[in-house]
């Protein structure tokens, strides 16, 4: 008869009762978040009141909105906190035309964090270039899907299209609710309510104001933190599925990528993770690149869940720019992936960057500095 170690059951017991805690805090986070995207939206309305498309008239321009969008992100280094902004500025009366080119700039920006991760490895030439060629891949194909989605979304307004009906066919005019009872509201509205007592002795505009940073900063409190307690709850099942999803398929590859993502709740974190398998020569830069895509997918998630915290006239909309994020990038992924002709282009482009900045390492560093910081905040200053 087989005896239990009664130190490892206590063990067993513990570790069960610290993940309990574990699931209760990011339930908290959650709502902290909802709680954030719902300051935003009504800091907003109040701060401009019916002149919002006057205030963002800095942005009308496409190209400006998706470099605000790509700065944001490179210098936050998180497209969640970027996008669930960006729903509740929705909300709060930002344009959608405005907006989607900044969800776009957000998927490029993201790409910086594993680009940095593969700096790692710039002690040894082989090593980095592969590390390189992997990190890489991440930026070319988000640059390639801006250059064909941007334009056609300039022209023909497809995105938009496209989400406005898909709203009109699941949206009910209320965030989720049972028979008009909108429960996230309930929770959200109170706090909300009493934020905007707190900031009342202010004049003028900026108790909205006040209410925009101080939402802004309880999302990034509370994604960075989501992110490290998905990280710590499921990090090593997230690795056991890329282990597991290479070699099966681009199919495999890209849903495992995407389910990846939405566990640890950060698609710089699932790019990374690959970056150093293939600097050590684990996997190759082709192996992940399915992956990669998945990621891009399963970020779409965070601004969804915020969208959800959004009630009245604007939630529609806040509804639709979420939409927006995943269809283009689910469309990015079918359409580039999916064509042979431009399949390789992100992987032939990094590639041959990644052999040069291994034998230069200054112009590794150079296209890091121009692509997310030199350019875009000179075309920033030059149309200022």
């Amino acid at each position: 008869m087989s005896m239990i170690d009664p130190q490892l059951a206590k063990k067993s017991v513990l570790e069960k009762a610290h993940n309990w805690r574990k699931w209760l805090l990011l339930a908290l986070l959650v709502y902290v978040m909802l709680l954030a995207v719902s300051m935003i939206g009504s800091g907003f309305k109040f701060a401009t009141g019916d002149h919002a498309k006057s205030l963002f008239s800095f942005a009308s321009n496409p190209v400006m909105g998706l470099i605000i969008g790509m700065v944001c992100t490179a210098l936050i280094q998180s497209s969640s906190t970027v996008t669930s902004i960006i729903v509740g500025m929705v909300a709060g009366g930002l344009p959608i035309t405005i907006a989607i080119p900044m969800m776009m700039g957000a998927n490029i920006g993201t790409s910086i964090t594993n680009t940095l991760v593969s700096l790692g490895h710039v002690a040894k030439k082989d090593e980095f270039q592969r590390a390189f060629n992997a990190a890489t891949i991440h930026d070319f194909f988000n640059v390639l899907s801006v250059l064909i989605f941007l334009p056609l979304e300039m022209a023909f307004g497809i995105l938009e299209f496209l989400s406005a009906q898909l709203v009109a066919l699941i949206h009910t005019g209320e965030a989720i609710g049972v028979s008009g009872v909108n429960p996230i509201k309930a929770m959200t509205q109170p706090v909300t309510g009493l934020v905007t007592q707190a900031f009342s002795f202010l004049p003028s505009i900026y108790p909205g104001v006040a209410k925009i940073i101080l939402g802004i900063g309880l999302i990034m409190f509370s994604i960075t933190y989501m992110g490290k307690i998905m990280k710590s709850l499921m990090v090593g099942k997230a690795k056991a599925l890329l282990h597991t999803s290479i070699g099966k398929g681009p199919l495999s590859g890209i849903t495992s990528g995407a389910v990846m993502t939405v566990l640890v709740q950060s698609s710089s974190t699932t790019t990374s993770l690959m970056v150093p398998l293939v600097g050590s020569g684990i996997l190759k830069a082709k192996d992940i690149y399915p992956f990669t895509l998945g990621a891009n997918i399963g970020t779409c998630i965070t601004a969804l869940i915020a969208a959800l915290g959004v009630a009245g006239v604007n939630s529609g909309f806040a509804l639709q720019i979420a939409l927006v994020h995943l269809i283009y990038n689910v469309l990015g992924v079918t359409l580039i992936y999916g064509l042979p002709l431009l399949r390789n282009i992100p992987l032939n482009l990094s590639y041959q960057l990644s052999v040069i900045a291994a034998e230069r390492k200054m112009y590794g560093a150079a296209y890091i500095g121009g692509l997310f910081f030199i350019m875009p905040l000179g075309i920033i200053f030059t149309s200022m």
